[in-house]
């Protein structure tokens, strides 16, 4: 066992996961106590680390040329800033009582104890991975990690035929649509819910629908998978639901991700309704004073709405680890929480959304108003203006903006952090109105479609107190 009592007076931090949470916090710690302070231990089980899950839609697309593009800081980078990172080493238990883990060697299958004075849990999310007849096949695949990444795109490579099934609509389902239609696929997308980007309230996602089916992709909605059908050779053959079947030379799972703390729930580490795991504002575990936990597998506030939630994004896992690396290098940081932005794209089809949707703004007991309108990018007379739409939630008393949906062509996306800012603030849509707005033809109109919406939201809050 690598025991502490060797280190005299120098800390040790390990760390549990090499990606965007748990290296943000091992060099933000390293930035504020040098090596002969605080020795830190990094262990990751896969071949690499600080990359860009988020980019291997477009790598399997061909937007990014190159697995290495995606990798922020390479294992040797870290080792470097004297990170003692441990590859393909696994950590299969946390034991708090003794402040300790072990780990396993994913090559030879030896374990060892190592201890440590603090902690880091940063685990990420894993898959979903249903459990139907076929799901392990040849051919089919999730994409989580770089590793995936180019299990598909080697499987793509070598695959003869040219249909591919998305199972899920969410981000990675659109995205992985997408990058299937840029390498010359007949792309089916089969959906459980009523409409694609269930992050969407559906008459926002039926734009997306249309616009999909208009790029040439078949949508499947409302329909569960109930197996997927191998041929002779034992590879996926076919996408199978109670009423059809849908031929496949190869499946992408795109069905969403949940909190991966198997570790934690065995150690008795406190957990939220989505499994993820529960902190204080520090980042810190709570109940746990030396151990922080970061990225896919915590749960985070709900600044719109006051309750947890579990978004897994690479912004809010480098934010997290920031704020864990500074607490556990002796600083003072806080993760006050989020409004829920994310922004994605399906070829020129541009999807954002921030703060609640409507079946949130109920679950949270919220009375509201919605307003929806149509407008464009730019001025209507100038050169390459796009359409969108943008919906807005307004609390019916107050005014206080709730929610933000856009979709729409070149352009659309970004307007999303408008409200995201406007959220965070607490304004109200009366607020919002009046914001001073940069303009000029080519960028917007007169009324920036944003504003247009918060105008028309007033409209709304005051017909509804009649």
């Amino acid at each position: 066992m690598d025991k502490g009592g060797a280190r005299g007076t120098r800390e040790r931090l390990v760390v549990i996961g090499g990606d965007a949470a748990g290296m943000s916090a091992a060099s933000q710690a390293r930035r504020l106590r040098g090596p002969d302070e605080l020795e830190i231990v990094a262990f990751e089980r896969g071949h690499f680390t600080s990359f860009s899950a988020c980019g291997i839609p477009y790598w399997v697309g061909g937007d990014v040329t190159g697995r290495d593009q995606l990798i922020a800081r390479t294992p040797q980078e870290h080792r470097e800033r004297g990170i003692d990172l441990r590859l393909r080493t696994e950590v299969t238990e946390i034991d708090v009582s003794a402040s300790r883990v072990r780990a396993r060697d994913v090559e030879s299958g030896a374990e060892s104890w190592t201890s440590y004075d603090k902690l880091v849990i940063a685990t990420g999310a894993r898959p979903v991975r249903p459990p139907l007849p076929g799901v392990d096949a040849p051919g089919v695949h999730g994409v989580q990690t770089l590793d995936d990444g180019q299990a598909l795109i080697d499987t793509l490579t070598a695959t003869e035929g040219r249909r591919a099934v998305v199972v899920g609509a969410g981000y990675i389902g659109v995205e992985m649509a997408e990058a299937l239609i840029n390498r010359g696929y007949e792309v089916t997308v089969v959906n459980r819910g009523q409409e694609p980007m269930s992050t969407l309230d559906p008459d926002m996602g039926r734009l997306v629908r249309r616009a999909m089916e208009g790029m040439g992709i078949t949508m499947v909605n409302d329909t569960e998978v109930t197996k997927l059908l191998t041929g002779d050779d034992g590879r996926v053959r076919a996408v199978a639901t109670e009423d059809a079947e849908y031929p496949a030379d190869v499946v992408v799972l795109g069905i969403g991700v949940r909190p991966e703390t198997t570790l934690a729930k065995a150690a008795g580490l406190p957990l939220g309704d989505y499994d993820g795991l529960l902190t204080d504002l520090a980042m810190r575990v709570r109940g746990h004073e030396n151990i922080w936990a970061g990225g896919d597998c915590v749960e985070v506030l709900d600044l719109v709405s006051g309750r947890e939630r579990h978004i897994a994004l690479g912004t809010h896992a480098n934010k997290h680890g920031q704020v864990i690396g500074t607490n556990a290098g002796g600083g003072y940081a806080t993760f006050p929480g989020v409004v829920g932005t994310a922004v994605s794209k399906v070829c020129d089809l541009e999807i954002a959304r921030t703060g609640l949707r409507e079946k949130d703004a109920r679950r949270a007991g919220l009375q509201y108003v919605t307003a929806t309108i149509e407008s464009t990018s730019r001025a209507g007379y100038y050169p390459g203006a796009a359409p969108m739409t943008v919906k807005m939630l307004a609390e019916r008393r107050t005014g206080r903006l709730l929610g933000t949906q856009i979709v729409g062509r070149e352009g659309a996306g970004k307007r999303v952090d408008i409200a995201a800012v406007a959220l965070t603030a607490g304004m109200t849509v009366d607020q919002m109105t009046a914001l001073d707005l940069g303009y000029a033809p080519p960028f917007s109109p007169v009324w920036d479609p944003v504003l247009v919406a918060a105008r028309k939201t007033v409209k709304e809050l005051r017909s509804s107190d009649f």
